[in-house]
């Protein structure tokens, strides 16, 4: 009983981090044995992309950051990460430089390598022949990505949301079910791909609904101009 009550009241740590692009791993490695210089480059590169240094509540923000702790990432060959820390707030991040992907051992490259040929139909037992890499690795990969809204990811990455799009549902299946995707495309790029049990229109706008009340997070005034439909 007690140690349920320790383990209920037990503080959970935000875990925060932060990916940099370093150019190249040359400048990422030299950049380890100079703390000064590895500070200010990722200082820096936060405040290009316009971020606001404020980590907590009582954080008045401001570049006072400082290398904080490192540890090696077996897996990787041996690659030294570094945490910094918030020398207000007392806030600690880790840094990972942009060859590297949270959580797994390979490149970002393969991974996306990987979705891309997942994506144009060639199974990830056939991937995992051809590059010499775990199928379970894959799975997991696309399963991650998956859990990412992709209107967040696509602007994130610099797209504007569209103004006229093409919205259609196409199908699959899910064991022996016969399931739908309601997608959502301007272009070649997918803006949408909802997934739904049911081949109807109310089920179809739910699921596009859904893309416009995230685009709505990302522009408050976004406003669809145009768009062309197959189920309607």
């Amino acid at each position: 009983m007690g140690d349920t009550c320790r383990q209920g009241s037990k503080r959970i740590r935000s875990n925060r981090t932060i990916t940099i692009d370093f150019q190249d791993e040359a400048t990422y490695f030299r950049l380890l044995d100079n703390g000064k210089a590895f500070v200010e480059c990722v200082l820096a590169f936060l405040l290009s992309l316009g971020f606001q240094l404020t980590h907590k509540a009582a954080c008045r923000g401001g570049g006072c950051l400082t290398r904080h702790s490192h540890y090696v990432r077996v897996r990787l060959g041996g690659l030294t990460i570094w945490r910094i820390q918030c020398t207000t707030c007392k806030a600690v991040f880790t840094v990972l430089p942009h060859f590297v992907l949270r959580y797994r051992s390979m490149r970002p490259e393969v991974a996306r390598d990987a979705l891309i040929a997942t994506h144009g139909g060639l199974s990830l037992e056939w991937y995992a022949v051809i590059c010499h890499i775990s199928p379970m690795a894959l799975y997991r990969v696309i399963c991650a990505f998956g859990q990412h809204s992709v209107v967040t990811v696509l602007t994130r990455c610099g797209l504007p949301l569209p103004r006229y799009i093409l919205a259609d549902e196409k199908h699959s299946r899910c064991l022996t079910e016969r399931v739908y995707l309601p997608t959502i495309v301007r272009g070649r790029v997918i803006w949408h791909l909802g997934y739904s049990a049911s081949k109807s229109a109310a089920a179809f706008t739910a699921s596009y609904g859904e893309f416009h009340r995230v685009a709505h997070q990302e522009d408050p005034s976004y406003q669809v101009k145009g768009a062309l439909t197959r189920w309607l």
